[in-house]
C-alpha cells in the first residue's frame, strides 16, 4: 500500500488541522495509508520517509530544524511527491531558502486581503487542471515570487486597486503550478486561506488531483 504523510502545524488562523482532515479521507479512499502528525520531527526518520509515496506539509510560518528540513528535502529529492497549498507550504519557513527552492515559490503579499478574484486556467491539457474552466474565489489572492522554472497551470491578474498597489496592476501571478526537486514531482496551489475555501469545487478537485499526480 502506498504511503501518505501529511504535517500540519505553525499559524492556525490557516486551520491547518481542519484542512488535512478534509484531505485525508480522500487518500485513503485513493489506496493510501495516511499519516498524520503535527511534530516535524518524522522528517528526520530516514527509512520512514523514503517509504513514502506522497507528503503533504501545511505548515505556515514558524521554524523547522535542520535535520527536519534535510530529512524533508532529501526524501522528495529522492523520488517522494510532495503536494501542498496556500501559505502552509509556501509561506512555511521564511529562512530556509532551499525550502524555498523545493516548493518553488514564497508568500510576500495579499492585498486586500478578503477580496474576489478569478483563478485562470492556463494549461488544459494537464491532468491535474484538465476539464476545468476559468473559476471566481473570495479569498486571499497571493502575490508571491515564483520560480521561473515552475510549469505553471493556472493564474490570477491583479487589478492594482487594492492597498494602494497600483503598480501591480496587470501582473499575472501563478496560482497552480508543478516542479520537479531531484526525483520527486511537486504540486502547489495558492488557494486554501482556510478550510472554507476548499468549498469551492475547482479549488478542492486541484489539490486532489495534485497530491494523486504528485505521489510516485
Amino acid at each position: 500500500m502506498k504511503k501518505a504523510l501529511m504535517v500540519w502545524g505553525g499559524w492556525s488562523g490557516h486551520e491547518p488541522q481542519q484542512c488535512v482532515e478534509r484531505f485525508a479521507p480522500f487518500l485513503k479512499e485513493s489506496g493510501f495509508d495516511v499519516r498524520i502528525e503535527d511534530n516535524m520531527n518524522v522528517y528526520t526518520d530516514v527509512e520512514y520517509m523514503n517509504s513514502l509515496s506522497l507528503v503533504v506539509p501545511i505548515w505556515t510560518m514558524g521554524s523547522i530544524e535542520k535535520e527536519q528540513e534535510k530529512g524533508l528535502l532529501d526524501a522528495v529529492k529522492a523520488g517522494v511527491g510532495l503536494a501542498g497549498w496556500h501559505g502552509g507550504t509556501c509561506d512555511a519557513f521564511r529562512n530556509n531558502t532551499n525550502y524555498q527552492w523545493m516548493t518553488g515559490g514564497q508568500w510576500v503579499a495579499h492585498p486586500g486581503n478578503i477580496i474576489d478574484y478569478t483563478v485562470n486556467i492556463s494549461n488544459s491539457e494537464h491532468p491535474i487542471t484538465r476539464g476545468l474552466s476559468d473559476f471566481a474565489m473570495k479569498s486571499e489572492q497571493y502575490y508571491m515570487h515564483t520560480d521561473p522554472g515552475n510549469k505553471v497551470l493556472a493564474t490570477t491578474t491583479f487589478d492594482g486597486t487594492q492597498e494602494g498597489a497600483h503598480w501591480i496592476e496587470g501582473t499575472v501571478m501563478p496560482v497552480l503550478w508543478t516542479r520537479m526537486w531531484g526525483q520527486g514531482k511537486v504540486f502547489y496551489s495558492s488557494l486554501g486561506h482556510v478550510n472554507s475555501d476548499f468549498e469551492v469545487p475547482e479549488a478542492a478537485e486541484t489539490v486532489r488531483r495534485g497530491m494523486i499526480w504528485a505521489a510516485r
